[in-house]
């Protein structure tokens, strides 16, 4: 037997309610649960019973409160995961974007194919915008995959971020990975063929073996994270590297139908031709078009979008041209860094051996230097690996010197920069930066006297370590117990993997041996290093934070390198940064400080230490050259600008130079000498000069193609639609103290206004069993609080009151089913009915909880997408349902905030709730015209946000499905005359 229903309709089958979906044919029903996700759509054949459903009326005898209609509205609107709605993907995303966050979501809903470069500062969430992207355009069937190329430690960062917030799953494609998935494919098939989504190693596919089957089945969408790694300036010699991975990305962006999306907080890296090849990939006659023309700008204006933290912490107000502030919205960056430079200086016997390896390297290159210029390299980049690692630790130092350097095998001075310079220099574009925190080795040669002098000096330093003869772990141990005592919880940068180890070794408490480190019983201590591999690196980390616990007198300390300075996101569980190791590029310092100042971070001041040798003879110039130069900059601008490698290169080495010929007692005479004083100059001139370009850009290049207005539009309909963060945090707190919950911080306890904490133990046993897989069994089982908070950006084991959070979610089903059966066990928050005597109107007034289903026909380039969506209304008239004056939307909402006078009795509230529900028919034109009215207004809607193309739109239709559902009625009545009004027609 064939069926007959049509997409859109409401059918009965397996025991549940689904609706019918376009897909379906006349021996197929594809249906989807009703208020469920794509995720849960079901296909049904002919032979199992199917029904058309009739949503069934209200229960007048099962009256509600006051909150009734409220709860259930919410309720319902949480459980949406396909709203009618431009923004086809943000109902059933798990994330709450802020409002500028969905200005590159409107610039690219703007194009037919997109083409952009999001720059946002660092800390904005430029993975959360590129996300929303990705997510709406696979949703409206723009994109049938999707490729993030990103470093290899990144990527499962990057997995876990698609499938966590936006339900994309995602394979990943490392040099790890790449032959198990292989082995799964069918002869003759591309891995990129067999997975649509996939997360690959920007470094692992560039080499010509891997590149040309990825470009050749490269899926129609890619995201490249950190893309200015992948460019260079036309007067450097760039890597081979970055060669190969300019080249990659010129292959993919050639594919005009090709969507791509370029990501990253350093667009311009010092150099404009490195900014014009990057918007090159974009659009070409971007690479060339003249900027400074008003055409010019409106074209990059199109494709280019990069703002800083002031232009975005305060959104949507006034200030931005809006009427009022009604949908202003506050993002709580961090206010401020607050710097400290702090000094130590050597003990008598690490400046002994400081100068006797600064003795040794001097005059290994200078007799390297009569050898050849193979021969000078190699002993160059030894002398560095020697003088950093003797600064940065004893352990470092020991190893070092007992290490062949990787450079001693190079067969020519070419060879020698290649293998030398990663492992000894910060160049804030390293290839790769897994496996650049290893000690160097000084090691260049095998004979018997040399390396026994080697080895002297490494017993030497082994015997340096612990505070007492170790001056510089003394003064962290001193400025660690400062800031653990005014509760921040740091993390301390390193430079080698052997510094890091020591310390934590030094620091931490040892239960089995008993032994009590220098920081306190309750501060725990752990050591993250690139010997982990990534997912190892997230698990140490949580580890950490588990073993702190909520004890509020806990105290964590992560030691980590700079494996841990790009990509992973620590603001949840750290506030202060210490830069043991000072890093001879500035940005790196500014990526480490980055991991802890950005969304999310609670504290409104982050604190920096900076760590600093007065004494031994290279850390004291590159603090002032450097370090301190760069920071101004950002004070100045309010970003950072990145200083060319081959110049802070240039500086660090005169300052080794000077060190190799003269010794630490004449390091002051540095200064003066030529040779410090051009390079220092050449650094300040171009420096500035990308400085003022940065400035310039900023400011001919603002955010214009979308203006403020417009965000506000859009903001308002979504709130319209899906609920704000006010009416989420209401349901909670309601929803839970209703069911037995028991709530604690009710008007604050937080840096956000209206942050709170709930156990759960004594709710309902199906609600505790649907939170538990979301806050954890034991949180559940062990009545533990559940800390609730306004800021959507929040910790493991906490729950954000937006509609998207999974514990919101769990509590929202939960209530919408008990409110549905009648016979449900245990509390029932929400109501279909209520009868309310209130002093908030002044004729009997009915409000009406309605739910409609939209037909929508989306124009995509993969043909025309039949959809149906859900939207929920309220609805309110005052008199009789014949004759009723109908309230405007405003009046009705404002409804759910009418507080009861005094008690209506429950056999006159039934009576009344009869009549009220008998006489609905008669409404039913009103909301049959209402329902057409909404779906012009969202047909418009979907065309205002397409606007730019008028391909994009071409074929779009929106229609309402008949009848709309009455899911709730509440009669409100005046507290004189409540009786009178009651019974009367």
């Amino acid at each position: 037997m064939a069926f007959t229903y049509s997409a859109g309709s409401l059918v009965k089958a397996r025991g549940r309610e689904w609706v019918v979906l376009p897909e379906s044919e006349p021996d197929l029903l594809v249906l989807r649960p009703l208020g469920g996700s794509d995720d849960d759509i079901a296909a049904v054949l002919p032979f199992e019973p199917v029904e058309e459903a009739r949503f069934a009326p209200p229960e007048p005898a099962d009256l509600g409160d006051q909150r009734a209609a409220g709860l259930l509205r919410t309720a319902l609107r949480v459980g949406f995961r396909s709203g009618a709605g431009p923004f086809r993907s943000l109902a059933g995303i798990a994330v709450e974007p802020r409002a500028y966050q969905l200005v590159p979501l409107l610039m690219a809903l703007r194009q037919k194919t997109v083409r952009m470069l999001i720059s946002d500062d660092v800390g904005i969430g430029k993975t959360i915008e590129a996300g929303l992207i990705a997510s709406e355009m696979l949703a409206q069937g723009e994109a049938s995959g999707l490729a993030v190329l990103c470093s290899p430690a990144l990527a499962e960062q990057w997995q876990q971020e698609l499938r966590s917030k936006f339900g994309i799953d995602a394979e990943l494609v490392l040099s790890s990975t790449v032959s198990r998935l292989e082995r799964g494919l069918d002869l003759g098939q591309s891995l990129f063929d067999r997975y649509p989504n996939v997360i690959v190693s920007t470094d692992f596919i560039k080499s010509t073996r891997h590149r040309d089957d990825f470009v050749r089945h490269c899926p129609d969408l890619v995201i490249v994270d950190e893309a200015h790694t992948c460019v260079a300036a036309d007067d450097t010699s760039a890597s081979a590297q970055s060669q190969l991975r300019y080249e990659l990305l010129r292959r993919v962006a050639e594919d005009a139908e090709r969507h791509l999306l370029l990501v990253t907080a350093t667009p311009h890296s010092g150099k404009e031709s490195a900014f014009r090849n990057l918007l090159g990939l974009v659009k070409p006659d971007l690479a060339q078009v003249n900027l400074e023309s008003e055409s010019g700008r409106k074209l990059l204006a199109q494709h280019f979008v990069a703002r800083k933290r002031a232009d975005v912490r305060q959104y949507l107000t006034k200030e931005d041209g809006l009427a009022d502030d009604s949908l202003a919205e506050r993002t709580a960056f961090p206010s401020d860094r607050f710097f400290k430079d702090e000094t130590y200086k050597l003990s008598p016997e690490y400046r002994a051996l400081l100068d006797d390896a600064i003795a040794y390297a001097s005059e290994r290159v200078e007799e390297a230097g009569g050898q050849g210029k193979r021969e000078a390299r190699i002993a160059w980049w030894s002398a560095i690996a020697l003088l950093r690692s003797l600064v940065s630790s004893p352990a470092a130092a020991a190893q070092t010197l007992t290490t062949r350097s990787a450079a001693a095998i190079a067969a020519s001075a070419e060879e020698a920069d290649k293998l030398g310079a990663p492992l000894n220099s910060d160049a804030a574009d390293s290839d790769a930066m897994e496996g650049m925190d290893v000690a160097p080795g000084a090691e260049t040669t095998d004979e018997g006297p040399v390396k026994s002098q080697l080895a002297e000096l490494a017993e030497l330093a082994e015997q340096l370590k612990g505070p007492e003869k170790d001056l510089k772990l003394k003064a962290l141990i001193k400025h660690l117990k400062a800031l653990l005592a005014d509760g921040y919880n740091p993390i301390v940068f390193c430079r080698y993997i052997p510094t890091a180890k020591y310390l934590a070794e030094q620091l931490a408490n040892d239960p089995e041996t008993k032994k009590r480190g220098p920081l306190g019983a309750k501060t725990v201590v752990k050591a993250v290093t690139g010997e982990l591999s990534p997912q190892q690196r997230i698990e140490r980390i949580e580890a950490l934070a588990a073993e702190a616990g909520e004890d509020a007198a806990a105290r964590r300390v992560l030691i980590a390198t700079d494996c841990l300075s790009e990509g992973v996101n620590l603001q949840h569980y750290f506030d202060a940064v210490v830069h043991y190791d000072l890093a001879w590029n500035p940005t790196r310092h500014d990526q480490r400080e980055g991991r802890v100042d950005r969304y999310g971070q609670r504290r409104d001041e982050v604190r920096v230490i900076t760590l600093y040798g007065d004494d031994n003879g290279i850390d004291g110039k590159v603090l002032e050259v450097l370090i301190k130069k760069h920071r101004q900059i950002k004070k100045d601008l309010g970003i950072s600008v990145s200083v060319p490698d081959e110049l802070s290169t240039g500086v660090t080495d005169a300052i080794v130079e000077w060190l190799l010929m003269r010794g630490r007692e004449n390091e002051d005479a540095l200064f003066s000498a030529d040779a410090f004083k051009v390079s220092t100059a050449k650094l300040d001139s171009d420096w500035n000069s990308a400085a003022e370009r940065e400035r310039q850009s900023r400011s001919r290049f603002a955010q214009r193609s979308i203006h403020p207005e417009e965000v506000a539009r859009e903001v308002a309909s979504i709130r319209e639609a899906l609920g704000g963060a006010g009416e989420i945090r209401t349901f909670v707190r309601e929803s839970l103290g209703a069911l037995g919950g028991v709530l604690r911080g009710a008007d604050g306890g937080g840096r956000e206004s209206g942050d709170f904490t709930a156990q759960v133990g004594g709710t309902p046993a199906g609600l505790r069993d649907a939170l538990a897989p979301v806050v954890g069994a034991e949180v559940v089982e062990k009545d533990r609080e559940i800390p609730f908070r306004s800021d959507p950006a929040v910790a493991r084991g906490e729950a954000a009151l937006v509609r998207t959070d999974p514990v919101v979610g769990a509590l929202a089903s939960h209530v919408l089913n008990a409110a549905l059966d009648t016979q449900a066990e245990g509390a029932r928050p929400a109501r279909r009915c209520g009868v309310i005597t209130t002093d908030a109107v002044n004729t009997r007034t009915t409000l009406l909880l309605v739910r409609y289903r939209f037909h929508l026909t989306l124009p995509s380039r993969s043909g025309e997408r039949q959809l149906v969506a859900e939207d929920a209304r309220l609805l309110a008239f005052e008199g009789a349902p014949k004759n009723g004056a109908w309230l405007t939307p405003e009046q009705a909402v404002a409804l759910l905030e009418a507080t009861a006078s005094e008690n209506t009795d429950p056999h006159f509230g039934e009576r009344t709730m009869t009549r009220i529900l008998g006489q609905l028919p008669d409404i039913n034109g009103y909301l049959e015209t209402y329902g057409d009215e909404l779906a012009a207004e969202l047909d418009a809607a979907h065309r205002r946000v397409r606007a730019a193309s008028g391909e994009i739109v071409r074929g779009l239709s929106v229609t309402a499905q008949k009848p709309a559902d009455i899911l709730g009625a509440y009669v409100y009545l005046p507290a004189a005359a409540s009786v009178s009004v009651g019974v009367s027609a």
